[in-house]
């Protein structure tokens, strides 16, 4: 039986590191061609507005409603806010007068 140990090493580059130089660069490759894919998907559903007019008018005219309510609810929330300050105020320079007596 012969070792291989006792045979030099061929010149050049090693094989492992060949392959794994291969493997990397088939990997950048394939990556990069799924990522530009996916882009290209992306882009062109974005471009094409879904429906027609009449979807789109719909759908502008519940979020404008939707918008209205959520002000609503914000300036009914301001005044609650500002009329606990206006009762902490009082609260705290009630606590501030001097007594009476």
């Amino acid at each position: 039986m012969t070792q291989f140990s006792q045979f030099p090493s061929p010149p050049g580059p090693d094989p492992m590191e060949i392959a794994i130089a291969i493997v990397t660069i088939l990997s950048s490759v394939g990556g990069l061609t799924l990522l530009f894919m996916l882009v290209r998907a992306w882009t062109r559903r974005i471009g094409q507005p879904k429906g027609d007019a009449t979807e789109l008018a719909e759908l502008r005219e519940e979020v404008l409603g939707e918008l209205q309510h959520v002000r609503q609810e914000v300036s009914e929330l301001s005044e609650r806010v500002d009329f606990t300050e206006r009762m902490l105020a009082k609260q705290r320079e009630a606590g501030r007068l001097p007594q009476g007596g």
